[in-house]
């Protein structure tokens, strides 16, 4: 395929690029993500090439490029993936660049690379990088998975799976365009009920982000038991203490929230790989009621939420432009879920016992995002709440955290 073969981009990679287009050269880095796998013991590195090539042939996310000489209406096409696979092998070199610093050219690169890690104790490790428009967290983990199945048993991956060029065309499809109508008239319905609720500014420099991470096992504990009391997911007991924090700093008990749609709702596109994530708005009401209610509140309102997470950005951005004075949401909030291992083990998480409540704070690799955006993920020991935030400050990034961790504890 050429790049006069090209068609449009799915609804999730629309979404991305709408995310990064504007960028400037030294943020183009933003949109990368670095993993580092545990490989089998005695893994050679023929073995591995062998096995990053089965998920080449396999997953045409892998192959593409984009035409983006128009960014308005950006293109994608599948390269044939005859080109030779280049894999660095080597031990870490800590003079290196980082290894998700370097930005993709997404129209000459495919959007990853990887380097396989050696000479030191403990098992070979395959740090993998990627673009964001190739993958989202989910689709990254499916190829965790799938390449260890490959080394384990090599030709496994033969069956080619469909990529994000099918996945547009069913988006464009009639009744893909039927579901982008209804999502925009969602979006519409919410911005002219929603009130105008804004996290006050308490950053010391206008724009500045500042990244938080609360970890903590009784917190796990607690959003467990909340989540059991209430009928309601893990996900929706964590975003009651979520809001009910950024609540009292709005000094409102409304306000719309962006929660993020992870659309693998699909048979046909579950594990598929690219990214499918897209920001979809919830109205909250009622941020101030007992915490079980809020939790249930929260919880249907974002099931109809995500119901219209397939949409086009572009549709829903000249929406804003002919309602300007439609409020953002105040926070944004995402609860990381992974497909499950095929066997024993972890996903890669820290599961190391935490029986303190711990906040950290680091320097953010990316801003992209909303301007309040807390992600928060379980590993089966811990809660782990991460938030980036613009204009709000060390100390009130740990003082929202530590009211959402003392929230949860004090309704288990």
């Amino acid at each position: 395929m050429q790049p006069t073969d090209a068609g449009p981009l799915s609804l999730g990679q629309l979404s991305v690029w709408h995310d990064i287009r504007d960028l400037p050269p030294s943020r183009r880095h933003e949109p990368n993500n670095v993993a580092e796998w545990d490989l089998p013991p005695g893994t050679a590195p023929d073995a591995v090439r062998a096995a990053l090539a089965a998920l080449v042939r396999r997953h045409p996310s892998l192959r593409t490029r984009y035409d983006l000489r128009d960014p308005d209406a950006p293109r994608q096409w599948v390269s044939d993936g005859t080109a030779p696979l280049v894999l660095p092998v080597g031990p870490a070199d800590g003079a290196a660049p980082a290894p998700a610093a370097e930005h993709f050219d997404l129209g000459r690169q495919h959007g990853w690379r990887a380097r396989l890690l050696t000479g030191r104790p403990g098992p070979p490790r395959l740090v993998f990088v990627k673009h964001h428009i190739l993958a989202d967290a989910w689709a990254q983990e499916v190829l965790h998975r799938e390449l260890l199945r490959e080394l384990a048993a090599p030709g496994s991956l033969r069956t080619p799976a469909p990529g994000p060029a099918d996945l547009a065309a069913e988006q464009h499809g009639p009744t893909g365009l039927r579901r982008q109508r209804a999502a925009v008239e969602h979006w519409a319905r919410l911005l002219d009920r929603a009130p105008a609720a804004r996290l006050p500014d308490t950053g010391d420099t206008a724009g500045e982000a500042v990244q938080g991470t609360l970890r903590s096992a009784p917190a796990l504990t607690a959003a467990r038991a909340l989540a059991a009391r209430a009928g309601v997911s893990l996900a929706s007991a964590v975003m009651a203490a979520y809001v009910r924090a950024v609540a009292h700093r709005c000094d409102s008990d409304a306000f719309l929230v962006h929660l993020m749609s992870a659309n693998r709702f699909s048979g046909r596109w579950k594990d598929t790989v690219t990214s499918m994530n897209q920001w979809v708005p919830a109205l909250v009401e009622g941020a101030g009621a007992d915490l079980p209610t809020l939790a249930r509140t929260v919880h249907w309102n974002s099931l109809r939420a995500v119901r219209h997470g397939m949409h086009d950005v572009t549709a829903v951005a000249a929406l804003r432009l002919r309602t300007p004075h439609a409020p953002e949401p105040a926070c944004a909030f995402n609860h990381v879920a992974v497909p499950p291992e095929d066997g024993p083990g972890t996903t890669g998480a820290d599961t190391q016992d935490r029986t303190e409540p711990a906040v950290s704070f680091e320097t953010p690799f990316t801003t992209i995002g909303p301007r309040c955006y807390a992600r928060s993920q379980e590993d089966g020991h811990s809660l782990t709440v991460r938030l980036v935030a613009r204009d709000m400050g060390r100390e009130q990034c740990a003082a929202l955290l530590g009211e959402l961790h003392d929230t949860l504890l004090s309704a288990a």
